[in-house]
């Protein structure tokens, strides 16, 4: 089996989907910026193009001439996302990238189709078209609200896992972790699993580990703040105008500490900023740094996101790994597809 990854960023998808044993050809994301991250760390060639350009008899020489094929891919959230507080965002450009998924899947209907995203994207017509088109095209379909915690993620993370194949019935395997046994924070980033850093100290031996510097003022708020509590435990002159109104009285996680001995939030783009969530380290006063935002997502602790000969930019790092499918999940969507094939008697054949 082989598999092309769209909208690949990182590699997330494509990591773990090798993890489960399955050979991926190529990666395709318009941003140039993946390109060294995503050929260091996975077997696939990255193709830095426009999905919605890409004709799809040219992403179909990209699997080459082995069946089964799986379509892979996670197009951008953020046009989905509760995060945009009731926008209309179905003129932005990533708005559309869903169709172009669609187009792909109907001109080519690959044996095998996954696509991962937020679970509000199920509110919007884009999916419900996404899904009619599998439906005209004879798929069998499921689609599976997901608590990342119960597949190996460390973090307070929901997603919506679609799967679909021309093989029969699809569903992701059941969870590998119970509630009692979900990865924490310490599991992944405590323990001495990277050395302890103040603010703006940076790592001896890994440039992503780096404390971002903190205004005098936040230190004297993160000194106060205890891990899971908020704002309201600083003293009076410490709290933003903001708190004080009663519009803003009710956003508890900014500005705050996570909990050692439970998963983290969502890591979103800006997991990097004290003051954007709860990514106050549990301990130490700091936020958490690129290294332990990507270990939260569950990348290898030595996964490289940039060439060793170029500088590491936080906002650019933080963007490519707050945007990233986390591995575990892949791996676990990755052993359902492995797994649904095996059960179906599917073996690899040539068109040739």
């Amino acid at each position: 089996m082989v598999a092309v990854d769209l909208f690949c960023g990182v590699g997330g998808l494509t990591r773990g989907l090798e993890e489960a044993g399955i050979r991926t050809t190529v990666g395709i994301d318009v941003d140039p910026h993946c390109r060294y991250p995503y050929e260091a760390n996975t077997d696939a060639e990255f193709v830095e193009e426009d999905v919605s350009e890409l004709p799809s008899d040219r992403v179909g020489d990209f699997f080459g001439e082995t069946k089964p094929r799986i379509l892979a891919g996670c197009a951008p959230c953020q046009p989905f996302s509760n995060l945009n507080n009731g926008e209309d965002t179905a003129e932005w450009d990533d708005w559309a990238l869903l169709d172009e998924f669609r187009r792909l899947v109907w001109d080519l209907e690959p044996e095998v189709v996954t696509m991962e995203n937020v679970p509000e994207v199920r509110n919007h017509q884009v999916y419900s078209r996404f899904v009619d088109a599998l439906f005209k095209l004879g798929y069998d379909i499921s689609s599976e609200l997901v608590y990342c915690p119960d597949y190996g993620v460390p973090q307070k993370r929901r997603r919506l896992v679609l799967l679909a194949s021309k093989y029969g019935s699809i569903e992701l395997n059941e969870p590998t972790h119970d509630p009692d046994d979900h990865p924490t924070v310490r599991d992944t980033i405590g323990n001495g699993a990277v050395e302890p850093l103040k603010s703006d100290e940076e790592s001896d031996t890994d440039r992503l580990h780096k404390g971002r510097k903190l205004e005098e003022i936040n230190l004297k708020r993160i000194r106060q703040s205890v891990p899971g509590g908020t704002w309201r435990d600083w003293d009076e002159d410490l709290r933003l105008d903001c708190h004080k109104k009663e519009s803003g009285s009710s956003y508890d996680s900014v500005y705050g500490r996570m909990k050692w001995d439970e998963p983290a939030p969502t890591i979103t783009t800006q997991f990097y900023n004290y003051g954007s969530g709860r990514f106050g380290h549990p301990e130490q006063d700091r936020a958490l740094t690129l290294r332990e935002g990507a270990m939260l997502q569950t990348f290898p602790e030595d996964y490289e996101f940039v060439d060793p000969d170029e500088d590491v930019h936080l906002k650019k790092v933080g963007r490519l790994v707050g945007n990233a499918v986390p591995v575990e999940l892949a791996k676990s969507i990755g052993n359902t597809i492995t797994e649904h094939l095996e059960r179906n008697d599917v073996t690899a054949t040539t068109t040739r």
